[in-house]
C-alpha cells in the first residue's frame, strides 16, 4: 500500500504556533502504529544516495608522548559500518523491507568493504556502480579511553571524493535509479553532498513517493518532486541563514517556508533533545517530544534511521504524523546504541508494546 500523491497547491499557514498551541504525542494510536510496522516486510524501498563507510578505530590511552603534547593510544580494534545512504539501507533491511540501493562506490578498500556489508545482509547490489575514478567517502573516528573507562571520540578523519562524479557514471546511476524506482513502493534520497545524486536526476524518477534527507542542499531540490523531507534544525537554519534557538515561532516560520518552497506534502524537522516538529499542508504544526533519554549514547547516523523509518511507514500506508511518530520512537532507540547502528522491527515492536502497556496502566489508575 502506498501513500497517494495529492494535488499540489501552496499551503495556507496555520494560525497556531509550535510553542503554545501544538498538539503533542498524547493522541498517538499505538495499536495502529503496531499494525503499520507489521506490514514493513511487504514493501520495496529504493535508496538513491551517497554511500559512506563509517570506520571506528579504538585504543587504550597509554601515556603522554615525549615528542609532543599528545596522547599515545595503543590500538585495540578497528570496526567498519555502513554510513550515509548505506546506513539508511541497513536500517530498512533490519526493519524487514526489501531494499534496493542505487549509487556508486570507488574501486578501493572502503568500497569493497561496503559491498561486503551489503552482501552479508543479502542486499541486492546490482544498482551500485564501482568506479575506478571515484573515492569512497570514509569517516574514520578515533576513540580512546583508559582501561576501565568509556571510550571517547578524540579525532575524526574524513576521506572524500576529490573530483566531481563523471558524466558517464552519473548517467549510469540515473538509468539504474529510474528502472528501480518503477518497481519500488517509495524512493528515499540520501544526499550527503558527495555527488551521487542531483536534483535534476531525482526529478526524472517520477516516483510514487519520494522522501529526502539532504545535508545542507535542501532548497536545491525545489523542483525535484519531493513528497516529504526530514532535515535537522541546523540544516533548516543554514538553508535560510537564520537561527532558531528557543524561538519556536521562528522555527514555525522557517518550516512553513520550506514546506511551501519545496512544494512538499510534509516536512519533519528533527531537533535533538527537543524532539521533532511536523509540518503538513493545511494542518497545525505538531511537536513530538523525544522518546527515551535526553542524554544519548551516540547520535552517529540517527538521521539515517529517522528517514528510513519515516519512508517505510509512509509506504506502508501511514499518515505523515503516524510516520513521524514511528521515526521518533526509532530515533530514541538508536541513539542509545554505540557506533553507527540500526533499529530492528522487533525492537520497534517491543517499544510500542511497552508504551501501550504503560499507557493502559496509567488509564486504570
Amino acid at each position: 500500500m502506498t501513500v497517494a500523491r495529492h494535488k499540489r497547491k501552496r499551503p495556507t499557514p496555520p494560525k497556531s504556533s509550535l510553542g503554545a498551541n501544538t498538539k503533542s504525542d498524547a493522541t498517538v494510536d499505538l495499536t495502529r502504529l503496531l499494525d503499520i510496522v507489521s506490514t514493513f516486510p511487504r514493501q520495496t524501498i529504493a535508496v538513491v544516495g551517497d554511500f559512506v563507510l563509517d570506520e571506528f578505530v579504538s585504543g587504550e590511552i597509554s601515556r603522554v608522548s615525549r615528542e609532543a603534547p599528545v596522547l599515545i593510544i595503543r590500538h585495540r580494534r578497528t570496526e567498519s559500518y555502513p554510513g550515509g545512504a548505506a546506513n539508511a539501507v541497513f536500517n530498512l533491511a533490519d526493519l524487514g523491507a526489501r531494499v534496493l540501493p542505487v549509487g556508486v562506490v570507488g574501486d578501493d578498500p572502503a568500497g569493497r568493504q561496503l559491498l561486503d556489508h551489503f552482501r552479508r545482509k543479502h542486499i541486492n547490489v546490482s544498482g551500485i556502480l564501482r568506479a575506478r575514478d571515484w573515492i569512497t567517502a570514509t569517516k574514520t573516528r578515533y576513540l580512546a579511553g583508559w582501561t576501565h573507562t568509556t571510550e571517547q571520540q578524540v579525532l575524526r578523519l574524513d576521506r572524500e571524493p576529490q573530483t566531481a562524479i563523471s558524466a558517464s557514471t552519473e548517467n549510469a546511476i540515473a538509468q539504474k535509479a529510474k528502472k528501480i524506482a518503477r518497481s519500488s513502493s517509495a524512493v528515499l534520497v540520501s544526499d550527503y553532498g558527495f555527488g551521487a545524486v542531483s536534483p535534476a536526476m531525482i526529478k526524472k524518477l517520477h516516483a510514487k513517493l519520494l522522501t529526502l534527507d539532504s545535508r545542507y542542499r535542501l532548497l536545491e531540490f525545489r523542483e525535484a518532486g519531493i513528497t516529504a523531507a526530514t532535515p535537522n534544525e541546523p540544516e533548516v537554519e543554514a538553508a535560510y541563514h537564520s537561527r532558531v534557538g528557543t524561538d519556536t515561532r521562528k522555527l514555525e516560520d522557517l518550516g512553513q517556508r520550506a514546506l511551501c518552497e519545496l512544494n512538499l506534502q510534509a516536512l519533519v524537522v528533527t531537533r535533538g533533545k527537543d524532539g521533532m516538529a511536523v509540518f503538513e499542508r493545511g494542518r497545525v504544526p505538531r511537536n513530538l517530544p523525544i522518546y527515551g533519554s535526553d542524554a544519548p549514547v551516540d547520535v552517529t547516523g540517527a538521521g539515517d534511521t529517522v528517514i528510513a523509518v519515516f519512508t517505510l511507514a509512509l509506504a506502508s500506508g501511514a499518515t505523515y504524523l503516524e510516520a513521524a511518530h514511528l521515526a521518533n520512537y526509532a530515533g530514541g532507540i538508536v541513539v542509545m546504541k554505540r557506533r553507527t547502528a540500526t533499529v530492528t522491527s522487533a525492537e520497534l515492536t517491543a517499544t510500542l508494546r511497552q508504551e501501550a502497556t504503560t499507557a493502559a496502566t496509567a488509564q486504570r489508575r
